[in-house]
C-alpha cells in the first residue's frame, strides 16, 4: 500500500476570522450608545479579518472614523493585543486590557455630558 496524504486544509480553516467576545462587544457597544445619547457618535462600522478585528465609530457616515477599536491577538503576548487608533493613524492607547484602552474615550464622553 501506498503512504495516505491528508485533505490540504482549506486557506479559510488554517487561518480564522478575528472576531469580538460577546463581553467585548458589550462594552463597546456601551460606549458607542452613551456617545450617540451625547450626540457626539452617529454610525459604527465593523470589521472582521484574518489579523484583527476592527470596531470604528464615526461622527458623519461619510468621514473617516474619529477612533478605531482593534483587538489584534497576535500582539497579545507584547504590547497588549487591544488598540484605540485616532482619526488620523495614530495609536493613541495600546494595552492588554479593553476597559483601561478605551479610558480615554470615556474621559471625553464625560466632557461632553459636562459641557
Amino acid at each position: 500500500m501506498g503512504t495516505v496524504t491528508p485533505f490540504p486544509v482549506p486557506a479559510s480553516r488554517a487561518t480564522p476570522q478575528i472576531g469580538f467576545e460577546r463581553a467585548e462587544l458589550t462594552r463597546i457597544l456601551d460606549l458607542y450608545g452613551r456617545m450617540v445619547a451625547a450626540g457626539h457618535w452617529r454610525d459604527y462600522a465593523m470589521d472582521m479579518g484574518r489579523e484583527a478585528a476592527v470596531f470604528s465609530a464615526f461622527r458623519r457616515a461619510t468621514e473617516r472614523p474619529e477612533f478605531r477599536i482593534e483587538k489584534r491577538p497576535a500582539l497579545r503576548n507584547r504590547q497588549g493585543m487591544w488598540a484605540l487608533v485616532g482619526e488620523g493613524g495614530a495609536v493613541l492607547k495600546r494595552g492588554h486590557d479593553l476597559a483601561a484602552v478605551l479610558a480615554p474615550v470615556e474621559r471625553r464622553l464625560v466632557k461632553l455630558v459636562a459641557d
